[in-house]
């Protein structure tokens, strides 16, 4: 199985992500990395995203996901998949279960204020805003609660007793 945590930049992708993976113990892994370098420095610069510039990212997570669940293994993966075109892409490598951090953008502005990305400036967050895509088929988590209590519910939710460390 593969849980995918998915929602604009500051809504604590990493943060609950790396919390959630290390609860399972299963592998962690943040969408970012796979992103080639030119889309790297078109956000850095601060220009959004394009479907087409998201076209060969999303492929190269799918197949991470794919080869993950090829072998058995389960992962956390913390991706913003604020298009259900891009959901159903990611869905496409096999068993995977969405969780929307959501967040309201006061809430999220200051969040951004607060920690410097290395590439994701906070000008774009009104654009992520746009883009976003609420999703019908995903586990809803408020990311006013703490990490604990998200983690927790998404455990609670969405994991198998027999996947759960002990």
């Amino acid at each position: 199985m593969i849980i995918v945590l998915m929602g604009v930049s500051g809504s604590g992708k990493t943060t609950i992500g790396e919390a959630l993976a290390a609860r399972l113990r299963w592998r962690f892994l943040d969408a970012d990395e796979f992103h080639p370098p030119e889309n790297v420095e078109k956000m850095r610069t601060g220009h959004a995203l394009t479907d087409a510039d998201r076209a060969p990212w999303l492929r190269r997570v799918r197949d991470e996901l794919a080869a993950i669940m090829s072998h058995g293994e389960s992962a956390v993966l913390a991706c913003s998949a604020l298009k259900e075109a891009y959901r159903a892409a990611i869905a496409s490598a096999g068993d995977v279960r969405f969780v929307y951090l959501a967040g309201d953008y006061t809430t999220i502005d200051a969040r951004l204020a607060a920690r410097q990305h290395r590439y994701m400036p906070a000008t774009l967050l009104a654009s992520q805003f746009e883009t976003l895509e609420v999703p019908r088929k995903a586990l809803t988590v408020d990311i006013r609660m703490s990490v604990d209590e998200q983690v927790s519910a998404i455990i609670d939710t969405l994991v198998p007793p027999e996947q759960k460390a002990t």
